[in-house]
């Protein structure tokens, strides 16, 4: 095959129906028409001599062709956009959306705040959250479909970068008016006060020591250590999100189990008394990782600056 003959846009329009699996998206995210998505295609399948995409009733789902071409493909594409330089960024008016995956935890600590900074900084940016849930995180990170996901990890592979963003441990939460307010918790406390606690995957989902790993990439599933917990314990609650603690612990003589940043949070606006676990916590360090092709990006690069 003659490589001079291949138009640069076709391979453009092939990485983006490989990321969208839709016609349709990939047409309104090169702003073109969905008839010239499919012309294209279709040069470059005859180009190829492979069909590249099969229409299913979940998509246009990817060859094994095109799925080995894909990655070369991405990772050239962004290598000739570095070679050609990137193009000025310019806050006050640009119109750039940015995607980030987060807990509800995380968005309601940090992303708050960072959305009224774009208020001031940045008023024409948009900012879509994802869930930091969703198991295919690292593969959305491989497709551009999210510029950065923040949460605990405890494996990051070598294609992605990170940066530190603060340091919790596991704190108790109750309600003001507690049995236990104002004394020093033991653990016999927590024989007959049952615990709540949030997990977003536990071992039934695959997750090892609190971690759910996919790709290369190992993120925390339980936002608490399980195993430091003494046998006396109880865990009433398990919640896949942090924002109905408030409620449960108000109508209730139950302790939560909570990250200490999000604990000082809840303290401060719902009234929750905090206090240390009576027995001994490990550290966790919550970063924000992005695709090291991003580095030079300087929007993305912009990104990070605001948050840290």
């Amino acid at each position: 095959m003659n490589v001079d003959r291949i138009d640069l846009n076709l391979l453009r329009v092939f990485n983006c129906v490989f990321e969208e699996r839709n016609l349709q998206r990939a047409a309104q995210r090169l702003n073109l028409s969905q008839s010239a998505i499919s012309h294209a295609l279709a040069r470059l399948r005859e180009a190829l001599g492979d069909e590249l995409f099969v229409r299913t009733a979940s998509g246009m789902q990817p060859t094994a062709r095109a799925r080995a071409m894909a990655a070369p493909l991405r990772d050239a594409l962004q290598q000739i956009g570095g070679a050609l330089g990137n193009a000025a960024f310019t806050p006050a008016t640009t119109r750039r959306e940015f995607v980030i995956a987060a807990s509800d935890y995380v968005t309601l600590l940090l992303l708050e705040r960072f959305s009224r900074k774009l208020q001031d900084l940045a008023p024409l940016v948009n900012l879509v959250i994802r869930p930091a849930t969703r198991i295919d995180l690292a593969g959305q990170l491989d497709l551009g479909r999210i510029d950065l996901a923040i949460g605990v990890f405890a494996e990051i592979p070598p294609r992605f970068n990170a940066m530190p963003l603060w340091t919790q441990t596991d704190t108790l939460a109750m309600r003001p008016n507690h049995p236990l307010a104002g004394r020093t918790i033991t653990s016999d406390d927590l024989a007959l006060y049952p615990l709540i606690a949030v997990s977003l995957g536990g071992a039934e989902e695959g997750a090892v020591d609190g971690y759910l790993s996919e790709r290369g990439l190992a993120r925390e599933s339980e936002m608490f250590d399980r195993a430091a917990l003494p046998e006396t314990a109880r865990l009433r609650i398990l919640l896949p999100h942090a924002l109905a603690v408030p409620s449960l612990l108000q109508a209730s003589d139950m302790l939560a189990v909570l990250p200490s940043s999000l604990a000082q949070l809840l303290a401060d606006r719902d009234g929750l008394l905090v206090a240390p676990p009576p027995y001994a916590v490990r550290s966790r360090v919550m970063q924000a990782i992005w695709h090291g092709r991003n580095d030079d990006d300087p929007a993305q690069s912009w990104l990070r600056a605001q948050l840290t």
